[in-house]
């Protein structure tokens, strides 16, 4: 079975890592990770389902979805500086420059998701998205393990 996308939009905040948290923790007590969800359709609509979570911890939740992960936000940890498992790493200026003739894309040229052709399963990345020339919301996208 081949890994799945999954993606979020979050509103824009300097620290990637708070922002990763929180993201995490919402997803999490709304419940939408496998095994409480086993397939998640992406993009998220408002109205979404969330059954709530069924674990006592995040870690628990992990532990739970054993190899396959949590095929959701939960299975990545950290901000980091280079690619690994359970990390997300910012899309490289000169990466999107390329693809859409700028290092301050908006949300609907990244639409595409073309920067996501290259990250591996179980790894993640971001990109800071603007807005009138402003950062408005930081998008964070991976592929599950399985």
């Amino acid at each position: 079975m081949g890994g799945h996308a999954y993606w979020y939009y979050v509103p824009y905040q300097p620290n990637i890592q708070t922002a990763l948290d929180a993201l995490r923790e919402r997803e999490f007590r709304a419940g939408r990770y496998n095994p409480v969800m086993p397939f998640i359709d992406f993009p998220l609509e408002p109205d979404a389902p969330a059954p709530g979570n069924q674990h006592r911890t995040i870690a628990d939740a992990l532990e739970d979805s054993a190899e396959d992960g949590t095929r959701s936000i939960l299975d990545l940890e950290r901000v980091g500086m280079k690619p690994d498992f359970c990390t997300v790493v910012a899309v490289p200026a000169s990466e999107l420059e390329g693809l859409y003739g700028t290092a301050n894309p908006t949300r609907e040229m990244v639409e595409d998701m073309e920067f996501f052709e290259e990250v591996d399963r179980g790894h993640g990345v971001y990109v800071v998205l603007y807005e009138n020339d402003q950062p408005s919301e930081i998008l964070f996208a991976g592929v599950s393990f399985d």
